[in-house]
């Protein structure tokens, strides 16, 4: 399967600050830019900075961002799931993972994760992809939020449904661990039957006649 990458850019212009939405850009693009301090949440900013332009360059891969001049202070990475997860028990050159989405503290409140997601499906390509996302609580920044579980969830689906994300049950051990852990998936207008198929056996890998 072809993996082509369609360019796309938005402005967000609040609060007295233009926020460049763009992408999906590639690591020699990404190197004009540097990483906010406050992009913390996976890993220290510069070591996921050069994280993300090495995905940036999978055939599949993605990255989108938000940037304040020179500065990227969000950005979200797609790519084919990861080898170990149950989701790549069956290879599907059609399935991406919306893997992180992160804002920095100081721009939160900008609509700018909600952006990022719109301005990652306007590519026509995302419709050939079923884009999965999995949400666990124990991941949530609830101690800055102030947000209880259920709020979080709540914010989370919202965000999510910028990008066309909607909740999905399965039977994977992790998510049904909690009640409030997710899994969010968009199916693009031109996924063939034979891919969703595909794919509802990895939601239920627990029912053998859907496993393949």
């Amino acid at each position: 399967m072809e993996h082509p990458k369609n360019y796309h850019k938005q402005e967000i212009n609040k609060n007295g600050k233009t926020i460049i939405v763009e992408g999906p850009l590639n690591s020699e693009e990404l190197s004009n830019y540097y990483f906010d301090e406050g992009l913390t949440a996976f890993r220290p900013p510069k070591k996921q900075f050069e994280a993300i332009k090495s995905i940036a360059d999978f055939p599949e891969g993605r990255i989108m961002i938000a940037r304040d001049g020179d500065k990227i202070v969000g950005y979200a990475t797609y790519l084919h799931p990861d080898p170990l997860e149950r989701w790549s028990a069956i290879k599907m050159d059609d399935l991406l993972e919306l893997g992180a989405i992160e804002v920095s503290n100081d721009y939160r409140g900008l609509g700018i994760g909600s952006s990022i997601l719109k301005v990652s499906m306007l590519d026509e390509q995302m419709e050939n992809y079923i884009v999965i996302t999995t949400e666990y609580y124990w991941h949530w920044d609830m101690e800055s939020t102030r947000l209880n579980v259920w709020q979080y969830r709540k914010l989370m689906e919202t965000m999510m449904g910028y990008g066309g994300l909607k909740p999905m049950t399965t039977d994977d051990p992790e998510i049904i661990s909690h009640p409030a852990n997710c899994l969010l998936v968009r199916i693009g207008k031109n996924v063939t039957d034979e891919s969703i198929k595909t794919f509802d056996s990895l939601r239920f890998m627990g029912r053998n006649d859907l496993f393949m």
